[in-house]
C-alpha cells in the first residue's frame, strides 16, 4: 500500500518573463523545451498514450515561457511531478479532469500517462507526484494498480504528534538511487525483505494513519525506519545518518526517506514534537500533520 497527499507548501506555474530574463529562467525555459522534443517524439512514435498540442506549447516557449517554482529540485517533494502535472493540465489536448476521475480506468489511466511523461526525468516513475499535483487529492494505493481517492484523518492542531519534514541540506540524484534499488531488488534476500517484513510494517502504517491512530502508526513507522537503516543505508543522507540512529535509540521520533532519498527532505514521525525539537535542536523541521 501507498499514500500520496498534496503538500501546498509548494507550488509551481508557468510565467512569462516581463523583463529580461534571468539565468534561472532561461535555463528552466530550455530545460521544458528539450522535455517538449521528447514529448514530441514520443507523440511520433505512438509511445504517448495521449495527444498534446506541441505547436502551442512550442510557441509559448518561443515566448520566453518558464516554470516559476518554489518547490527544490531533488528534495522529494514532486519538482518534476508538478511541472508533469501542469504541461498535462495546459497542453493535452483531451485531459482526464478531476469531475471524471473516478470513471470507468480512468484514474489508472491518467496514472499511467503521467508515469510515461515524468520517466524522463527519472528513468522510471510511477507516475503518483504528478498525480496528486495535478488533482490536488491524497490517493492511496491499495495494491497493485488498485486506486483510489481517499478522506485523511483530520488533523488535531492540539496534538502534541507529528509528521514533519527534515531537509538535509542537499539535492537527491533520484534516477541513480531508482536504479540502484531495482538492482537490489535481483537480489533475494532483499527483495523477500521488501516483499514480507517491509510491506506488512508499511500497509499497517497506512492503515493506521488512516484511522487516526498515532501511536500503532508510529510504532509501524519505527520498524520501517530500522529496516531502512539495514538494508537502504546508501539511499540515507550521510549527515542524517546519525540523526537516524538517534531517533531509534530515544524513540523521541522515526525517520523515513522522502521519495527516492540521497539527500532532500526525510519524513519524520513522532508522538512528542516538542520532545523531537528538543532532540534535532539546530535543525529545521516543517510539520506537515498534527497529531
Amino acid at each position: 500500500m501507498g499514500l500520496s497527499i498534496p503538500y501546498n507548501q509548494f507550488q509551481g506555474k508557468f510565467e512569462v518573463p516581463d523583463k529580461e530574463p534571468t539565468d534561472i529562467q532561461i535555463r528552466s525555459n530550455k530545460s521544458i523545451l528539450r522535455f517538449t522534443k521528447h514529448l514530441e517524439q514520443m507523440q511520433f512514435t505512438g509511445e504517448l498514450p495521449v495527444k498534446f498540442n506541441i505547436q502551442q506549447l512550442k510557441s509559448d516557449l518561443e515566448t520566453g515561457m518558464y516554470f516559476d517554482s518554489s518547490i527544490p529540485q531533488g528534495f522529494g517533494v514532486g519538482s518534476s511531478g508538478a511541472l508533469v502535472a501542469a504541461l498535462y493540465a495546459k497542453y493535452a489536448v483531451t485531459p482526464i479532469t478531476s469531475n471524471d476521475i473516478m470513471i470507468g480506468d480512468n484514474l489508472a489511466e491518467l496514472k499511467n500517462v503521467l508515469a510515461i511523461m515524468e520517466s524522463y526525468f527519472h528513468g522510471t516513475s510511477s507516475g503518483l507526484d504528478p498525480m496528486i499535483c495535478y488533482l490536488n487529492l491524497p490517493i492511496l494505493i491499495k495494491g497493485k494498480g488498485k486506486l483510489d481517492t481517499v478522506g485523511l484523518p483530520v488533523e488535531q492542531s492540539n496534538g502534541k504528534g507529528a509528521i514533519f519534514l527534515l531537509n538535509t541540506g542537499s539535492a537527491g540524484k533520484t534516477k541513480g538511487l531508482v536504479e540502484h534499488f531495482l538492482e537490489r531488488l535481483k537480489e533475494e534476500g532483499f527483495r523477500n525483505m521488501v516483499r514480507t517484513e517491509l510491506k506488512k510494517h508499511n500497509d499497517s502504517a497506512v492503515k493506521h494513519f488512516l484511522k487516526g491512530e498515532v501511536k500503532p502508526l508510529v510504532n509501524s513507522v519505527k520498524e520501517i525506519s530500522q529496516l531502512f537503516l539495514q538494508n537502504f543505508k546508501p539511499m540515507i543522507p550521510k549527515n542524517v545518518e546519525r540523526l537516524w540512529e538517534k531517533g531509534l535509540e530515544t524513540n523521541a521520533y522515526y525517520l523515513k526517506l522522502c521519495g527516492s532519498g540521497g539527500g532532500g527532505f526525510v519524513l519524520g514521525f513522532t508522538e512528542d514534537l516538542e520532545k523531537a525539537k528538543t532532540m534535532l535542536e539546530g535543525h529545521n523541521l516543517q510539520v506537515i500533520h498534527k497529531m
